[in-house]
């Protein structure tokens, strides 16, 4: 039915609204569990950034390399041969 990703994207949405239902009834909010953790919205947005940078050079890297094989591999594949076989 759904795309077993979209699928997953689903659950983990509806369970995090269950959990943060559940800790707002507790009156816990995403402030006071960051300052217990000792973090920021400016040191996560951080963390992100430096994520994002050092992630994307290497997807790109791996890109050069994945595409054009996955690309030939589709365009060799023997005629007639459905995704679902």
């Amino acid at each position: 039915m759904l795309n077993p990703i979209l699928r997953s994207l689903v659950k983990v949405a509806v369970a995090s609204l269950v959990v943060g239902t559940i800790l707002a009834h507790f009156g816990i909010t995403a402030d006071q569990l960051m300052r217990e953790f000792g973090l920021s919205a400016e040191r996560i947005e951080d963390y992100a950034r430096r994520g994002f940078s050092w992630a994307w050079p290497n997807v790109l890297l791996g890109a050069m390399v994945i595409v054009p094989i996955w690309f030939l591999a589709y365009l060799f594949r023997p005629p007639g041969q459905s995704r679902s076989e």
